[in-house]
């Protein structure tokens, strides 16, 4: 369900589709629920409320809307995110989700025709391919493993983001997936940020400058650390053209307050046994088929 389709929603209560099935009926013994309210109304939003109606009906809810949200900075049509065989599942899916709410056209783009395999081997069918879509407001590029190396020297995959940059409000990436934005040559001397895997060797190479935050703003480019950070930066981007209340419904209707059951999450928070684990994991899949896509690089003499 998006803000756009809960304003819409003509006469009736709202119904929230499986929210029993999804929620504990009482928290665990181990959770904690926020008991205090709302913060109290400014003097700005009690006379707001005043003006507000008793209902939302098909006559007013686009005045709801624009009187409780405001205007977008910039008018945004539509969304599209690179999707490819190995792609990670919750990269592409959860700014999918969150930029879906902005009433903006959000497109899965396919390299090729036919479906893709993601890297859980789910099966997703993409609603048109880089060669179909010549114009974007916002791209996203996630990340994934040996799959996303791949199309980081892909030259179809490199020159379409070039393309589609020039036009975009927002050119973004998600965990590895600014590999694939790097390698374009669009970060070179921006600040960005990456995976936590050799995060600083990678944006180092592509010439980028590296910071270590959960997701990092250099003019209209917008990139995420690992997988999840891409939510928060799919809502920083949502806050930064349609503002605080509007990320603020977006938040409340995927309830979203992470709260994990342990510590860890980033290098400095794992134990050493697992992080020696990781990475020794990540290299083994990572190392030869860079080596491999270097050689192959340049013994045809091609450039990125």
């Amino acid at each position: 369900m998006t803000i756009h389709r809960l304003l819409a929603s003509l006469l009736g209560a709202l119904v929230l589709v499986g929210l029993g099935a999804c929620s504990p009926s009482a928290p665990p013994p181990t959770a904690t629920v926020a008991a205090s309210g709302p913060r109290p109304l400014t003097a700005d939003e009690a006379e707001l409320k005043a003006r507000l109606p008793e209902d939302v009906t098909q006559g007013n809810h686009s005045w709801v809307m624009d009187a409780i949200l405001g205007k977008p900075k910039q008018v945004i049509r539509s969304v599209g995110i690179l999707v490819y065989d190995g792609v990670n599942d919750l990269d592409f899916m959860g700014p999918r989700y969150v930029l879906g709410q902005t009433g903006a056209k959000a497109r899965l783009i396919g390299v090729k025709p036919g479906p893709i395999k993601t890297v859980m081997g789910v099966q997703v069918l993409p609603d048109a391919t880089i060669d179909e879509v010549q114009q974007l407001d916002i791209l996203v590029v996630p990340g994934g493993f040996t799959g996303t190396v791949e199309a980081a020297y892909d030259p179809r995959v490199l020159d379409w983001i070039r393309r589609i940059d020039q036009g975009s409000a927002y050119t973004s990436a998600v965990c590895s997936g600014v590999w694939v934005l790097g390698a374009t040559g669009l970060l070179e001397g921006r600040r960005a940020t990456t995976n936590w895997f050799r995060r600083e060797a990678f944006l180092t190479k592509y010439k980028a400058i590296p910071t270590n935050e959960r997701y990092v703003q250099d003019g209209k480019y917008w990139t995420s650390a690992g997988v999840t950070a891409g939510i928060d930066m799919a809502l920083a981007i949502v806050n930064d053209n349609w503002g605080e209340r509007y990320t603020q419904g977006i938040m409340l209707d995927m309830e979203y307050d992470p709260k994990p059951p342990i510590e860890g999450g980033t290098p400095e928070r794992t134990g050493q046994l697992v992080l020696w684990m990781m990475n020794a994991m990540y290299a083994a899949g990572i190392d030869p088929l860079v080596e491999r896509l270097e050689a192959g690089r340049a013994a045809s003499g091609s450039r990125p």
